[in-house]
């Protein structure tokens, strides 16, 4: 789970269509604007025609002094952040300017339509996001905005275009505004490379490898690439094999697993000198760069509108990555962990390759059960975004802080994500992958909504696809018989039980099945007073998997091990 700017102080270091859209919501108080006009140009010298999304973004708070000092308008692109107004275009030729109007039905605006944007003066700029069309074996064909090393980010990914910043009298006249600048890659090419994943030097104990996945590139017609970044032992003998831990998560960029090398804090500090001396266990971490045209991660599992990433994870770079770097190749060593989206990976992935990990640590994961997806119950309610009682309508929350204030509701993050991406699950955004991922492919070969975008009304016939194919809890219970003794000792659930994200919800009724079947699975615990964290340093995470290595591992897994 991905929300933005909180999840980075919280979590643990770990459409193409036109819109024809009408919003119900009321003006803010003050809001007198009834001609809003947005004009936004292509230099006459720009190379090639654009397709993508406009963004026309608008910040109360920056000043002309702000700007001057170097700050962009789109750096607070947020769901609590700027103002955001939409619209996909295709064809765009040098020199074209595009218009957006508050009449005009392909525009959509958070957290109000255009028409409804107060007069006053503000800081402004306009921002493209360039699509990509896609065009897969099966057929279908989606716009999407391709990685170029960006991992996911519309704001990092390169030749993604924006205007200057610039302050603008909202309602005396038109804004005028012209994508002169480009997102550079930043880097030359070496002969061979590809931008996709992003390109990294290796350091001693720091090596960064990419293979092209011949299954992904046969779905979607093209090359895709997978990544991912590995962190030796120190004293890293080749001679020597090695358990692995598999830590899932997000877009981890060039960083190194785990934080070595980093003195930004005192626990990182202490880890770095832990994993140096040798005291630490003899493993491998590897961390996944897997951004795709939905999001800054593939989620690791197959899925009708990604792809084959689960076969690609298993079938093709775990098995580069064990021969490349010497590893044991058994499933009693090769371990799982990873915080929010990486703890629902690491839960998915034991449960749908139960014979291949030997264990896993999911941190404050995604919804396992989707009786608990987020706060709603897929299968019992008929709304997301409120709950009916009748004289009153009460909205749902998405995020809160540990003392129950509520930061953003769902609705309010779904329109958001409209505002982004359309009506298409293109947004990149938390909500649409999670469509991108658990959907099936609708007729016009994007994900199936799981419920409309605009009303929260909710779709029963593409909750039961979920329910078969991504409901974690459901396949358990379903498959039991079968699933039930490949998972003794392998589940090991942590989160905090005021989740900023009502995460915990979903762990408890994870936690009360397996509870309910007797077998010794691992544990499931939830600290009290704490949000979205697993609550473990990595330096006890390593320790514990080493125990869970020797307890379940051959004789000599612990010399294996160093100990």
């Amino acid at each position: 789970m991905k929300k933005l700017a909180l999840l980075l102080s919280l979590c643990m270091a770990f459409s193409a269509a036109p819109l024809a859209l009408a919003d119900e919501k009321a003006a803010p108080e003050g809001a007198e604007n009834a001609g809003v006009v947005v004009n936004v140009t292509v230099p006459e010298d720009y190379d090639g025609e654009l397709n993508g999304r406009l963004l026309f973004l608008v910040d109360k708070d920056l000043s002309a002094e702000d700007l001057a000092e170097g700050e962009e308008v789109f750096y607070n692109i947020d769901v609590t952040g700027c103002y955001v107004a939409g619209k996909t275009v295709f064809g765009v030729q040098p020199g074209d300017v595009i218009t957006m109007t508050i009449d005009d039905p392909d525009v959509y605006g958070y957290p109000m339509q255009l028409a409804d944007l107060p007069d006053g003066e503000y800081a402004v700029q306009a921002f493209f996001i360039k699509y990509t069309e896609f065009n897969r074996k099966d057929g279908t064909t989606i716009w999407a905005m391709a990685d170029h090393g960006g991992g996911g980010s519309i704001t990092s990914n390169p030749y993604n275009l924006y205007s200057d910043s610039t302050m603008a009298t909202v309602g005396e006249g038109a804004v005028e505004l012209t994508l002169s600048n480009e997102i550079p890659l930043g880097y030359e090419l070496a002969e061979g490379q590809v931008d996709q994943q992003g390109n990294y030097e290796d350091k001693e104990l720091v090596k960064y490898v990419k293979i092209k996945s011949e299954v992904l590139s046969d779905f979607w017609g093209t090359d895709i690439y997978i990544g991912a970044n590995v962190l030796l032992p120190a004293n890293y003998d080749p001679e020597k094999k090695y358990p692995v831990l598999y830590y899932q998560g997000h877009w981890p960029g060039g960083s190194v697993p785990l934080s070595y090398g980093s003195t930004r804090s005192a626990s990182q500090k202490a880890f770095t000198e832990y994993w140096d001396s040798g005291e630490a266990p003899d493993m491998i971490v590897v961390t996944t760069r897997d951004a795709t045209m939905f999001y800054d991660t593939s989620y690791s599992v197959n899925s009708a509108n990604q792809g084959p990433w689960g076969d690609a994870y298993i079938n093709e770079l775990i098995p580069y990555i064990e021969e490349t770097f010497h590893a044991v190749g058994e499933p009693w060593a090769r371990l799982l962990a990873g915080g929010s989206t990486g703890g629902w990976e690491a839960m998915a992935l034991q449960v749908f390759y139960p014979d291949f990990f030997g264990g896993t640590w999911p941190m404050c994961p995604d919804g396992m059960d989707f009786h608990a997806y987020q706060i709603v119950d897929l299968y019992n309610d008929e709304n997301a975004y409120y709950i009916d009682n009748g004289w009153t309508r009460t909205e749902r929350p998405s995020a809160r802080d540990t003392k129950g204030n509520i930061l953003w509701t769902i609705e309010q993050e779904n329109h958001y994500e409209i505002a982004l991406g359309g009506l298409e699950a293109v947004s990149l955004g938390q909500w649409a992958i999670w469509e991108a991922v658990y959907s099936p492919m609708d007729e016009d070969g994007y994900p199936a909504r799981v419920w409309d975008p605009i009303t929260g009304d909710i779709n029963p016939d593409v909750v039961s696809y979920w329910q078969e194919n991504y409901d974690l809890n459901y396949i358990m219970q379903t498959n039991w018989e079968t699933l039930g003794e490949k998972l003794i000792g392998k589940i090991h659930l942590r989160g905090g039980d005021m989740d900023n994200y009502y995460l915990n919800l979903s762990q408890y009724r994870v936690a009360e099945f397996l509870d309910s079947t007797g077998i010794d699975y691992g544990y499931s615990v939830t600290f009290p007073r704490t949000g979205h964290s697993g609550s473990i340093s990595n330096h006890d995470l390593l320790e514990e998997m080493a125990e869970h290595m020797i307890k379940y591992g051959p004789e000599n897994a612990a010399e294996i091990l160093g100990r």
